[in-house]
């Protein structure tokens, strides 16, 4: 008899499009914590918080409330048209939550890609220069101006374009694969100093509106700049009078232990675009910026009918209560103290995994061949989650090669929950490192 995931998947291949990727054959029913359910009964952890959404676990029971309530009041009647208090009320918290000690104001978009599109349109408008740095490795989104900032092409610019024109793209610092072939500490960020080479031959400064860019890139594989990198690119954008643009939709809500990741390079961005985790669930993003430039576009130049839903709103409300009072910021820095010091254990025993990188529980594996020649191994990663999957662990790789395994489980992850899912992992690793090398014994047996 076949099960019911099967009858759902057959379906889903007759009546949905297969651009839209499915990572596995689970379908959910239920979900709570760092737990989900699938239509056949079987219990999955989840170490992928639906793509970094999840921080505050699936069906946090204030979020739930608070969706709840607001729902018995009222659900849409669109800002524009009549606007209410939930919209204003988490722009104020937001402006007092981002960096920085000056006047800040906040717009809500329904996701992160339109929160970075918002962001350069204010850019663009408030500096009237045409130009946009993005980088090596960079995730934006989806939409058409997006997709120009993206770097990878497939799956995700394939076939898509024409794109958005004056979008420049420059190397970022990825030390484990340095585009100039430099080791860090010695190389003291030469990346960043490289944008003034960049200037010369690729666009002006003066035609230059922002530098957009994620303190820890997501999709592009976690990876994680030096101390040194982003003072001296906020150094370089403060020179030539270019807004700095951080992209927090991944990283943020408490996803390295602080509200945003940026603070973590002690910096102050111009703008900082915020989604994913934002409202626990809920579609949300938001573009917080210096009130200046966010006031600077002319009455009905931004906004969107479904934008800053009063649902959304109200379950974000409850995310940052969740993060700040109820001490999930503080659980997020043990939470990544631990993974760090497990994932450095797993590194010293198993060779594929060629670097552990990331912040707080923001961190990442990423997999090679062969540790001398740094090959990706992108068929292992691959692999990897799927014998995490057969035995009931979600995770997921990213990265330029498909070869970084990332982990976003929610934050309010048990510790039974956590062990369980790592042993899963080490287990999965010792049986693709023995698929690999038959001959040789894993380092973790007999463990």
């Amino acid at each position: 008899m076949s099960s019911r995931n099967a009858q759902l998947l057959e379906q889903r291949n007759q009546h949905v499009p297969q651009g839209l990727v499915n990572i596995t054959t689970a379908f959910i029913t239920k979900a709570s914590g760092a737990i989900m359910v699938d239509a056949d009964g079987r219990e999955l952890i989840d170490f992928a918080g639906g793509i970094g959404v999840n921080n505050v676990g699936h069906c946090h029971p204030k979020v739930v409330a608070a969706i709840k309530d607001q729902a018995e009041k009222f659900i849409h009647t669109c800002f524009h048209v009549a606007p209410y208090e939930e919209y204003v009320e988490l722009a104020v918290r937001l402006n007092e939550l981002a960096p920085g000690d000056f006047a800040k104001m906040t717009m809500f978009t329904n996701s992160g890609a339109e929160a970075d599109e918002n962001a350069i349109k204010i850019a663009r408008y408030a500096t009237k220069r045409p130009a946009i740095i993005a980088f090596d490795n960079s995730f934006h989104g989806r939409t058409n101006l997006t997709m120009a900032l993206t770097s990878k092409v497939k799956p995700y610019k394939l076939g898509f374009g024409p794109f958005a024109p004056e979008i420049y793209r420059a190397p970022y610092a990825y030390c484990y694969r340095c585009p100039f072939g430099l080791k860090h500490p010695e190389c003291k960020a030469a990346c960043a100093d490289y944008l003034e080479e960049f200037f010369i031959s690729h666009v002006a400064a003066e035609q230059t509106a922002a530098i957009i860019a994620e303190p820890i890139q997501g999709e592009g594989g976690f990876v994680t700049p030096p101390p040194e990198y982003f003072p001296k690119l906020k150094a370089i954008c403060e020179k030539y009078g270019i807004l700095l643009v951080i992209d927090e939709v991944q990283s943020g809500m408490g996803r390295t232990g602080k509200i945003f990741a940026i603070d973590h390079w002690g910096i102050t961005p111009d703008i900082v675009t915020s989604a994913k985790s934002l409202a626990g669930g809920m579609p949300l993003g938001a573009v917080t910026g210096r009130a200046e430039l966010m006031n600077l576009p002319h009455i009905g130049g931004l906004g969107g009918t479904y934008s800053g839903n009063p649902l959304s709103c109200r379950a974000a409300l409850a995310v940052l209560e969740i993060l700040i009072e109820d001490g999930l910021l503080k659980q997020a820095e043990l939470l990544g103290d631990r993974l760090q010091q497990r994932f450095v254990a797993l590194q010293e025993k198993h060779e594929i995994i060629g670097e552990v990188r990331g912040k707080g529980p923001m961190l990442a594996l990423e997999l090679v061949r062969d540790r001398e020649t740094r090959e990706p191994a992108g068929d292992e990663a691959k692999k990897l989650t799927k014998l995490c999957f057969d035995k009931g662990l979600v995770i997921l790789s990213c990265g330029s090669h498909g070869n970084v395994i990332r982990f976003l489980m929610p934050l309010v992850i048990s510790e039974e929950q956590l062990e369980r899912g790592l042993a899963i992992l080490e287990e999965s690793l010792c049986e693709l490192e023995a698929e690999r090398s038959p001959a040789k014994s894993c380092a973790c047996a007999g463990r």
